[in-house]
């Protein structure tokens, strides 16, 4: 019998670090970097509000339906590999999107976008998991991962609004070129991949690879669809459908296939499963605050883009310090649900302070203090939660588990974005209804208290799947670290030496 010793520490993993984040903020970003900027193309390239949506949805649509296929090229591949595959290619894509010279082509330049990131992503995290292995490290780094993972996206919003107001939509685009630049020439000299052997030889799933990623496909776009038809419009119903039977199939298909391209085994671990269903949950909430708080700020209480962008900064540097200084430090001594239920929770009652906005609130005394609540309790969530879905998978799983967890966020926003939209729009055709009779002749006055009231109702529904989330984090977690831990050998010994259930 061969006793497994643990690989010796890249001495340059902290330099790896930097790299593999800036590689992946380029990818969250790029999530509503472009979002502020629409307008400004639309009026440039004069496409109708229906392509409009597709600007985004085509990048939605792309990741969305790639990503485990993404996560296991980079298994098969070479983590390394398909990292720089995926920058390199995502920059490429970038170029074209901000060179566009009519729809179509900004159109399939965020598509490309897509399956360049849905390579990436994955291959980012799995790295990250493979360089970082003793506990104490492993909480730094994720840490730092999970501040960008949860405050990209106000970034995005941020750098966004500076480069429409003072450049042109195109740099939205463009400045992802430098992102790459750097993580790629950063990446060939410090990121190593320590492979361990392949899971089957090269074999890929392929009938596998076609359910899952038309499931997932059917699924993003069929919530797409509800959130401009309705829930019960024939096309999101045909498609969310369509969507859950081959979804249904690929479970079926990789729970007897010998070289499956998700093995159960990865998401059926109590603690991996438990993870990947908060983060869906807690993302749902997110939209909550991202999406709703930014249509207020600017239809309602008229920032600017710029000056929207900025109004985010609180909460991003609440995730910051909950994610580095609270998470990292307390996440090798405490179980994971001991941070994410009170981290969830503290989040739920950021949202609770925000659902109090009237179209008079001010910004110091409402949203500022609901933001820095809510980054604090995401930042302290986020870091234990997505350390925990890829904690334990052996070294050839890295690349599908770290698949999942992307997965997870973007199934979760795809559901929010629909469900909170329907939830907002009917609370204020509600409203509008029920308050027309009584002051008929202040339409303006009152059109602007039932948006508002819209928002505010989504955004109740938000915390509320926050604490669910909290509640999920509660009942389905189990997992403890060991006190002063070895550095973990990888494979399968990992999770025995560093899991306790």
């Amino acid at each position: 019998m061969s006793i497994s010793t643990p690989l010796p520490r890249d001495p340059g993993r902290w330099k790896a670090l930097v790299f593999i984040c800036l590689a992946q903020l380029m990818v969250v970003l790029d999530g509503t970097i472009v979002n502020i900027a629409l307008p400004s193309a639309q009026h440039d390239l004069g496409f109708s509000d229906a392509n409009r949506q597709w600007v985004v949805t085509a990048y939605a649509l792309a990741f969305g339906s790639l990503l485990l296929f993404g996560g296991r090229i980079a298994d098969l591949w070479g983590r390394k590999r398909a990292f720089v595959t995926g920058v390199i290619g995502f920059a490429a894509a970038s170029a074209l999107g901000g060179v566009a010279a009519n729809t179509g082509m900004l159109m399939g330049a965020r598509a490309l976008q897509g399956v360049f990131g849905a390579l990436l992503a994955p291959a980012a995290l799995s790295l990250l998991t493979v360089t970082f292995t003793e506990a104490k490290e492993r909480a730094k780094a994720f840490g730092v991962y999970g501040a960008i993972a949860g405050g990209g996206a106000a970034l995005g919003l941020i750098l966004g609004g500076v480069l429409t107001e003072y450049l042109t939509w195109r740099w939205t685009l463009l400045v992802n070129i430098f992102f790459a630049a750097a993580a790629a020439l950063g990446a060939l000299v410090y990121v190593h991949d320590a492979r361990t052997g392949h899971p089957h030889g090269r074999r890929l799933d392929l009938p596998g690879v076609a359910l899952a990623s038309g499931g997932l496909a059917c699924l993003v776009y069929g919530f797409t669809r509800a959130e401009s038809d309705g829930w019960s419009a024939a096309t999101t119903l045909g498609l969310t459908g369509a969507g859950a039977v081959l979804l249904i199939g690929f479970v079926i298909l990789e729970a007897g296939v010998r070289a499956p391209l998700l093995p159960l085994r990865v998401i059926l671990d109590r603690n991996r499963g438990g993870a990947f269903a908060c983060l869906a949950t807690a993302v749902i909430g997110m939209f909550g605050l991202l999406l709703f708080l930014t249509f207020y700020l600017q239809a309602v209480q008229g920032f600017s883009p710029l000056k929207c962008g900025l109004a985010f900064l609180p909460m991003t540097a609440g995730m910051m310090i909950g994610a580095t200084q609270i998470g990292s430090r307390l996440a090798p001594r405490l179980p994971a649900r001991a941070l994410m239920v009170p981290g969830y929770l503290v989040a739920a009652a950021g949202l609770v302070i925000l659902a109090q906005i009237t179209p008079d609130s001010s910004y110091a005394t409402v949203v500022l203090p609901g933001m820095v609540v809510m980054g604090l309790g995401m930042g302290t969530a986020m870091m234990p939660a997505m350390s925990l879905a890829t904690h334990g998978v052996v070294s050839q799983d890295s690349g599908v588990a770290s698949a999942m967890v992307n997965t997870s966020q973007q199934i979760g926003g795809a559901i929010g974005t629909a469900l909170l939209n329907t939830i907002a729009a009917s609370a204020t055709a509600s409203y509008t209804h029920q308050h027309a009779a009584t002051d008929p002749a202040a339409t303006g006055h009152l059109y602007l208290q039932a948006t508002v009231h819209g928002y505010a109702t989504a955004i109740w529904w938000a915390a509320g799947f926050l604490t669910l989330a909290a509640a999920l984090a509660a009942l389905l977690l189990n997992h403890r670290p060991l006190p002063a831990a070895p550095a973990p050998a990888t494979g399968e010994d990992a999770h025995h030496l560093t899991t306790v259930h």
